[in-house]
């Protein structure tokens, strides 16, 4: 029963990556619908979804959405490979002592 214990720890993970989103975002001085237009979204509410943790920032676009919220590519996909899979992120991080 790993996976049933490890669901409510994954949903958890992605509330937090959304709230660094967030405040991504607001630093960056952007309202959702801001954001979305500069990342050539239709809809805002994909956002407000990845923010709230319902949905995950794609791969494929990590470096647009770095670029949008202004930090450097490398240093937004490694923080959210942090939240979206820790453990690959210990693997390739983490140094062992």
């Amino acid at each position: 029963m790993h996976f049933a214990k490890a669901a409510p720890e994954a949903r958890q993970l992605r509330k937090d990556a959304g709230r660094w989103l967030q405040d991504l975002r607001k630093k960056a001085g952007l309202s959702q619908v801001d954001l979305a237009q500069k990342l050539s979204l239709k809809y805002y509410t994909f956002i407000s979804q990845i923010e709230n943790g319902f949905g995950r920032v794609p791969s494929e676009s990590m470096e647009d959405w770095a670029r949008a919220l202004d930090v450097e590519p490398a240093i937004f996909a490694r923080e959210l490979l942090s939240y979206y899979d820790p453990e690959l992120y210990r693997l390739l991080f983490k140094v062992k002592t």
